[in-house]
């Protein structure tokens, strides 16, 4: 049976964040060297409990337990190559999923010799299927073990001119799951303990009053209210928001394009206990407004 004849998706099927239908199968196959690794990765970032290198026989009861467990594995992607050199046994278990309607797609990543010759030769790894006949010639073994899957192939992906980035971004077309938004981490820190090595953009808030200074104030964070009205009362703070807060949300949406799955944005502060914290939550809550997956951490503050 042709991997292309339309299934009817189970009436449970999950979705991603933005409520798009994702398959709750994918597997990834194809040549060695052309990006299955990083194709898995872009779907682990998307939400998928990833598997690489399944022996085909363990593919059914992988699914029972998909069936058993829906709220622990809701999309399943798992990576297969021509190692086990078995693959009939894979056209088998293809065919008997499409016929009982399973909700599957199947990308087949392949790339041009002269490709592969170049990516094993900087890599220094050695093909799956290397013998003493060479490179060369387990290249072409594997192109003909693999012929029968790629039939099954919902989409066929030429990896040849692709870096890892654009990799990405072509699975996540494919999955439907490209309109997804990466989830943002903000971020307090004080200057005097360094940056956080993690950070994406980073914002100095020492350009603000600093409550530090005030009487009364010292002893309380950002997070206190009365730091909050002190800074919210003077108008560079306030002009500070509104423009981080303006930038960001004319920014972000280019992101996503990007597949990122975090993006992680830090306010810095001399001691990262007032006008950085009180700026990371004071974007937080306005970022709220637009984005689900807003997170908040103040490195140098204990809560």
């Amino acid at each position: 049976m042709n991997s292309k004849q339309q299934t009817t998706p189970e009436p449970e099927s999950p979705t991603d964040g933005d409520g798009q239908q994702a398959p709750g199968l994918i597997i990834v196959s194809g040549l060695s060297g052309s990006g299955k690794s990083t194709a898995l990765q872009a779907l682990e970032d998307q939400g998928y409990f990833c598997i690489d290198n399944l022996p085909v026989k363990l593919i059914t009861p992988l699914l029972q337990q998909q069936r058993d467990l829906p709220q622990e594995y809701p999309r399943l992607a798992i990576g297969l190559d021509a190692r086990s050199k078995r693959t009939f046994e894979l056209a088998s278990t293809l065919d008997e999923l499409q016929q009982r309607g399973q909700d599957l797609r199947l990308l087949f990543l392949t790339a041009s010799d002269t490709a592969l010759l170049q990516r094993y030769n900087a890599t220094r790894r050695d093909h799956p299927l290397a013998d003493a006949s060479g490179l060369q010639a387990a290249i072409s073994r594997e192109r003909d073990l693999l012929a029968m899957i790629s039939e099954y192939a919902s989409d066929i992906i030429d990896t040849s001119l692709l870096n890892v980035h654009e990799l990405r971004q072509k699975i996540a077309e494919l999955t439907s799951v490209s309109t997804r938004t990466p989830r943002l981490l903000l971020q307090s820190f004080a200057y005097t303990l360094g940056l956080p090595p993690d950070l994406d953009i980073v914002f100095d808030a020492r350009c603000l009053p600093n409550p530090h200074w005030q009487p009364g104030l010292r002893q309380f964070t950002g997070k206190d209210q009365a730091v909050r009205e002190f800074l919210q009362q003077a108008p560079l703070a306030r002009q500070f928001i509104d423009d981080i807060s303006q930038l960001l949300l004319n920014w972000l949406p280019h992101y996503s394009h990007s597949t990122r799955s975090q993006i992680a944005i830090g306010f810095g502060c001399t001691g990262g206990r007032h006008r950085s914290v009180f700026a990371t939550e004071a974007l937080a809550e306005r970022l709220r407004a637009s984005y689900r997956g807003v997170s908040v951490r103040h490195r140098d503050i204990k809560d």
